[in-house]
């Protein structure tokens, strides 16, 4: 089985290059402890495989950080990857929850996408409307205005089930986008441009992608290797090194410890109840517990 692993890869000369992700008990780790509805947890896992997808493009040490803001039953989606493969996602949520897609949950609203290189490093960051009915159309609406490259992308998130054990999450995606011929060297927000036969490359390029499904995105049984050999094998298709993805949140007691250090202790008195004052981490959900002075208690 070939899980929780981002894989490079460009079609014919080079003029097409893209990453296909698939993820098994890494998205299972992230999606299961929220308890979100199955239309919710579609939603944030998408969102995770994109991230995954994005981020892994960084030529960098740093991180990816998607938001998603809008006006419906879903205020909030984030989801950050770190190039050492650390992945995390969460949602804020205020009800309802019966549709199922990005314009549907989430309505009017923006996208956006910050590049963190550290703190000694300026954050580029990258807004956009949301446009399209699903998360993948978002996402092309984003690289057609913010980047100008021309992507094709196909996202897929469902829980499958073993006889004898309990359902589990599993998600997968592909990215592809046209770079001209000479390399993709261009300034940001540049346009590209190409000779006629890389265009008819991309066009077919992005074809074969659209035609993806979702069960093959998903399929334990199909390896990426496999999936990408089916899609682009008339053109060619080379694959590069996989990069490994796992669930990891950053949280810990001594971050929030140095939080909680700038209360005074009437402010931390009110923080607690029956003298604990609990901390919940949004993304992985861990409960932290401290004294009324600010000191983590024993669980």
């Amino acid at each position: 089985m070939r899980d929780d692993l981002i894989i490079p890869f460009q079609v014919g000369d080079g003029s097409v290059r893209g990453r296909i992700v698939r993820l098994g008990a890494a998205i299972d780790a992230v999606l299961r402890p929220h308890g979100f509805s199955d239309a919710v947890s579609e939603l944030l896992g998408e969102a995770a495989a994109l991230t995954a997808l994005m981020g892994a493009g960084l030529k960098f040490d740093g991180k990816l950080i998607f938001q998603a803001q809008g006006e419906g039953d879903v205020r909030l989606l984030v989801a950050d990857y770190c190039s050492d493969g650390a992945l995390r996602a969460t949602a804020s949520v205020r009800g309802g929850e019966n549709a199922r897609g990005l314009a549907a949950l989430m309505g009017k609203g923006h996208i956006a996408l910050t590049i963190d290189q550290g703190p000694d490093m300026d954050r580029y960051q990258g807004v956009t409307p949301i446009e399209g009915e699903t998360l993948e159309q978002a996402a092309i609406g984003y690289f057609d205005q913010s980047e100008q490259i021309p992507t094709a992308v196909r996202l897929a998130v469902g829980k499958i089930t073993r006889r004898g054990e309990e359902a589990v999450w599993r998600a997968g995606g592909v990215i592809a986008q046209f770079m001209p011929a000479e390399g993709g060297t261009r300034a940001r927000g540049e346009a590209v441009s190409a000779p006629q036969q890389d265009r008819e490359t991309w066009d077919r390029a992005a074809a074969f992608l659209n035609s993806t499904q979702a069960d093959e995105l998903l399929d334990p049984a199909l390896s990426p290797e496999e999936l990408l050999y089916r899609l682009y094998h008339e053109d060619g298709v080379r694959v590069f090194e996989a990069r490994p993805v796992r669930a990891a949140c950053g949280c810990n007691a001594s971050k929030i410890a140095a939080v909680l250090a700038r209360y005074s202790e009437e402010e931390l008195a009110d923080l607690a109840v029956d003298g604990a004052i609990s901390v919940d981490c949004e993304f992985c959900r861990r409960t932290y517990l401290f004294d009324t002075q600010g000191r983590e208690a024993a669980q």
